[in-house]
């Protein structure tokens, strides 16, 4: 975990680039605003907003850093790091961010204690990734007791971000039911072949919820066989499944995430979609029992669809020591390729909360009740799903 600094700085930095996206929306919606003799006011309003927003990003990271001091200024140092950073984007959108460069310089936009503060904020963040890198390479960066990596997650949610808003452009309701703080498990449907449903499930409460909760997902315990997949599940707060890490994770006042139906459920033929498997033998009841958490149905409707898969290889999953191998139009056929999901259009639904505190820690001990409950959620999620499916018209647009 890092400490609480390194947390301050960077939910300001987070804070700084929903500042900055918002004026890259504003300038995209307006393409001649420096072209515009009339927009005088609006531009040297901009002008101070930006240079202001520059400098209390550099003030944070001073005082974050007090003794980082970058490279002497110089115009061409400052161009030649830009160019070199910029070299990441498209061609088009190179010219243009380079287009506005000029355009900006032509203008005085900023002034040279302006350009100094980008250089100062360009040189830092170059250093800050190296050292990243470097710390990890060497071991050198803290955890939780669970191994939780907060610093490399904050590396990937572009990337599942990404995946939520662009790619799969998942649309989420009932986040509210989730409270703002305190236990609550989570109990979803599973599907798709890799486990994608559970990184989505995470990214919605991320991107939807006001507080914007961490999801534990316990995975399976055939994880740990795959060494990449399981150190990486680890080091962005997945826990493997069992039932006494679910109990110490909801008495911790963790959001966990679990998906009764297993490997039975992510590795369903595509004509089997959307039917669920049978919900295990009612563990994750005894967990919410134990702990009197909360369980908050979830349907996941869209995954189903990412990979069709057409049968699976008993004799594959013997010979790699997977519960399963499966066969679509793409895998194996096309290596790597057949990895590649299909886009398309996702939906995700929390239910309402089904409270469990009245019942009593003792109860975890009724099979009646457990398997009573057990039935009960999975024909809630079951039922949610149905009615996603009544409204889709379409796999790819919704």
């Amino acid at each position: 975990m890092i400490d609480a600094e390194n947390e301050d700085f960077m939910t300001g930095e987070l804070e700084q680039n929903d500042a900055v996206g918002e004026a890259e929306d504003a300038l995209a919606e307006t393409d001649d605003w420096t072209d515009s003799p009339g927009d005088a006011a609006q531009d040297e309003a901009l002008r101070q907003q930006l240079i202001e927003e520059l400098d209390r990003l550099v003030e944070r990271v001073r005082g974050f850093d007090p003794d980082y001091q970058p490279p002497p200024f110089s115009p061409r140092r400052l161009i030649g790091l830009l160019e070199y950073n910029l070299r990441n984007f498209s061609p088009d959108m190179f010219q243009g961010i380079v287009e506005k460069l000029r355009s900006s310089l032509q203008n005085d936009l900023f002034d040279v204690d302006t350009w100094k503060g980008v250089w100062y904020m360009v040189n830092y963040t170059v250093e800050y990734q190296g050292d990243m890198l470097k710390r990890r390479l060497s071991g050198e960066y803290e955890t939780d007791e669970w191994g939780f990596d907060s610093e490399l997650l904050q590396v990937f949610i572009p990337f599942f971000n990404f995946m939520y808003k662009t790619y799969w452009r998942v649309q989420s309701t009932g986040v509210e039911n989730i409270p703002d703080e305190g236990r609550a498990l989570l109990v979803c449907n599973h599907s798709g072949q890799l486990p994608w449903d559970g990184s989505m499930v995470a990214a919605a409460v991320y991107n939807e919820h006001p507080m914007q909760r961490l999801v534990r997902t316990l995975y399976a315990t055939w994880i740990p066989t795959l060494p990449f997949f399981s150190s990486m599940f680890v080091k962005l707060g997945q826990v493997q499944a069992n039932d006494e890490n679910g109990i110490r994770l909801l008495e911790q006042d963790q959001l966990v995430a679990v998906y009764p139906e297993g490997y039975k459920g992510v590795g369903k033929l595509f004509w089997e979609r959307y039917r669920l498997a049978r919900f295990g033998r009612g563990g994750f009841v005894q967990m919410a029992l134990k702990t009197g958490a909360p369980i908050i149905p979830v349907a996941v409707v869209g995954a189903e669809e990412t990979y069709i898969s057409l049968y699976k290889s008993p004799t594959m999953a013997k010979l790699i020591g997977l519960p399963y191998f499966p066969i679509s139009p793409t895998f194996p056929w096309l290596g790597l390729l057949g990895f590649v999901p299909l886009p398309t259009k996702w939906f995700i639904d929390f239910g309402e909360a089904i409270p469990t505190s009245h019942y009593g820690p003792g109860a975890a001990d009724n099979p009646a009740l457990v398997s009573q409950l057990t039935d009960q959620v999975r024909n809630i999620v079951q039922n949610m799903i149905y009615g996603r499916l009544s409204q889709r018209r379409s796999v790819f647009f919704g």
